[in-house]
């Protein structure tokens, strides 16, 4: 998308008329874009079993959005306004995707300056996909006007009370929209293959800040009304806004924290390497090419780890460890602005074309950072949850190119996607040469620049660009394994890191007496090291053990969420009591689905831990997202 195009838009958003706006909402948009946006070719429109949208007869380019967000009403009150495209001499209503919205009135205008309204339709409503907005569009109109409100349902938005919030003074709001939740709060083309620029205006109250996945600029703090633009053309999952009681500290020269003001000082410690982690990526594969990187910590109930939104990734504060050793996920949300951002899924069964390049981009981010030991300490730990999915999945979600027909897309964020697809790329750099493929992926990054691609496209752009240029070792890659096929191919890569043998060593020590909890390495341990240690102990532990490596360790109190984690595992296993209050405590503030849906499901294996389960259940469940409730409520049988 070119300059020329933008400033039409941006003109055409100047001159809105009156009959479409109150008077508080008329005020100077963004300022032009201080670099050239980019081109990007046409792709043509593919079946997305998703999105109800038909982006093959007309496609949204950009999006102005206009929003008051109402605390007390918990909803975003305001419009959108879509600017569309004909493909070519095609006919027909434009078709959006919504789910529980509140379509208050549609105008349709030619050329921005005379609106009319227009008859629209909403669909029968699916629990999955929501509701089709059906709206009748003349040949000649380019822009498409919906005034709306969102539901306090809303799955992709979450409301928090002060009381759930780290400063516990102001009220929370943050979105969420991967997979398909942002048609929970914007009627658009949810599809990942639809690509748009947008800009936004935010009405907030006075003493809270707003930032959105844009050109934040944290040296202009306005006061109840924020203005926002997104220059590059990005899928409608990565639009995201949240509105708080926000402080900003500077990392480095493009890169900063965003956190309540409690938070702020130790996220700004914790994440004091981001400017080195995108110098390292620059140096392997190409520019960043988003402006600003910034973070933004959000209170404990984020159901992610990260979401990787443009120039301001979403982050859960489980990470804060205080050592720096759990900022793989920044790493990884980083990897994003290539893998991801850059070149996008463009369907959700095409998955791990973000993920798995991204979890391998990760490990070549920290190995740059932190040292080639790190890096194996944690391709063990991802292959060993791979392991773990392998083990528990269904054959046809072990595959790659998955079939999501009928289903959630949530249901395929498993580590499939994610160390399944990094080993695939691994099996590459170790078959055809790090340096062969490091230029093969900047070459791969830099042709499908701002474009949605499938399988296909990149299976065909491998067999042009590497397989076809060495034919031998080409034949060694099973790609149909790889791709269509459950499972691991044989001759895949086995992560082995050397810090590890050691740690079973002291483990079986320990197990067999020969050594107590207190004469342990373990203080000088890593993380990494203290997960290994746990995961390798056996199912069943004697409680008089535990109890004894809990003494020496602190392991019932440990600040480190991870650690606790596993810890509380072994801990339900072994009907540890003097865990159940850490237990009942850790899964009443964590809403993170990564660390709290194994415990549910740990508890419901014996009819204690059911009766447990459902106690802290009823406490824990008001606080979590709505994203966390839906993978949570089957688990532990909630009935409204």
């Amino acid at each position: 998308m070119n300059r020329s195009f933008l400033l039409v838009v941006f003109l055409a958003f100047l001159a809105l008329p009156s009959c479409r706006h109150t008077a508080d909402m008329d005020s100077k948009p963004p300022a032009p874009p201080s670099v050239e946006s980019p081109s990007v070719p046409s792709r043509p429109a593919i079946s997305d079993v998703h999105s109800y949208s038909n982006p093959s007869q007309i496609v949204v380019r950009h999006a102005d959005l206009n929003w008051e967000v109402l605390f007390d009403r918990k909803i975003l009150k305001g419009f959108a306004e879509l600017l569309v495209q004909r493909q070519g001499t095609t006919t027909g209503p434009l078709i959006l995707d919504t789910r529980n919205l509140k379509i208050i009135r549609v105008q349709t205008s030619a050329d921005g300056s005379l609106y009319q309204l227009a008859r629209f339709t909403v669909g029968p409503s699916d629990p999955i996909l929501g509701a089709p907005l059906t709206i009748d569009v003349p040949q000649s109109v380019q822009r498409v006007q919906i005034e709306y409100e969102t539901s306090p349902q809303a799955s992709g938005l979450q409301w928090m009370d002060p009381a759930q919030t780290a400063g516990r003074k102001h009220p929370f709001m943050f979105t969420q929209s991967q997979a398909i939740h942002a048609r929970s709060w914007i009627p658009l083309q949810d599809s990942p293959q639809v690509r748009m620029t947008y800009t936004a205006r935010v009405r907030v109250p006075g003493d809270l800040l707003a930032v959105m996945s844009a050109e934040n600029n944290p040296d202009h703090v306005q006061r109840g009304e924020y203005m926002f633009a997104m220059y590059k053309p990005v899928p409608s999952y990565l639009i995201a806004l949240a509105v708080g009681d926000l402080a900003f500290l500077s990392l480095g020269p493009r890169t900063g924290v965003y956190a309540d003001p409690t938070v702020v000082d130790s996220a700004a410690a914790e994440f004091a390497d981001t400017e080195k982690m995108i110098d390292a990526t620059e140096e392997l594969y190409g520019p960043y090419r988003w402006g600003r990187y910034d973070l933004l910590i959000l209170p404990p109930s984020f159901p992610f780890g990260g979401m990787e939104n443009p120039a301001l990734t979403f982050a859960t504060p489980t990470i804060l460890a205080g050592d720096k050793s759990l900022v793989a996920l920044v790493a990884h949300e980083l990897a994003h602005s290539w893998s991801g951002n850059l070149v996008t899924n463009a369907t959700w069964r095409d998955f791990w074309l973000n993920e798995g390049f991204t979890v391998y981009l990760e490990r070549r981010i920290q190995e740059a950072v932190y040292g080639v030991r790190r890096e194996r300490m944690e391709a063990v730990l991802g292959k060993q949850d791979l392991d773990k999915d392998l083990a528990d999945l269904p054959d046809a979600d072990e595959i790659l190119y998955i079939d999501l027909q009928g289903r959630d897309p949530d249901d395929g964020f498993t580590d499939v996607p994610y160390e399944k697809g990094a080993l695939f790329l691994r099996h590459l750099e170790e078959t055809f040469g790090r340096e062969t493929f490091d230029a093969f992926l900047r070459m791969y990054f830099d042709q499908f620049a701002f474009q949605s691609i499938t399988t296909s496209d990149f299976l065909q752009y491998l067999k042009a660009n590497l397989l076809d240029k060495n034919p031998k070792l080409a034949a060694t890659i099973p790609l149909e394994q790889w791709i269509y096929q459950p499972g691991l191919p044989a001759n895949a890569p086995l992560p082995i890191s050397e810090a590890f043998p050691e740690v079973e060593k002291q483990a079986r020590m320990w197990l067999g007496g020969e050594i107590r909890a207190a004469a342990l390495p373990a203080r000088s341990w890593s993380t990494q090291e203290w997960l290994h240690f746990l995961k390798s102990l056996p199912q069943q532990v004697d409680r008089a053990r535990l109890s004894e490596l809990d003494g020496a360790f602190g392991l019932t109190k440990a600040g480190n969420a991870e650690v606790a984690h596993q810890w509380l595992l072994i801990a339900i296993r072994n009907g540890y009591e003097p865990a159940w209050n850490r237990l009942e405590k850790y899964l009443v503030e964590i809403g993170r689905r990564k660390l709290t849906k194994p415990l549910y499901e740990e508890l419901m294996k014996t009819p204690q831990g059911k009766e447990r389960a459902m106690v802290i259940y009823r406490k824990a469940r008001p606080g979590y997202h709505p994203i966390a409730i839906t993978t949570l409520d089957p688990i532990v049988g909630w009935k409204n």
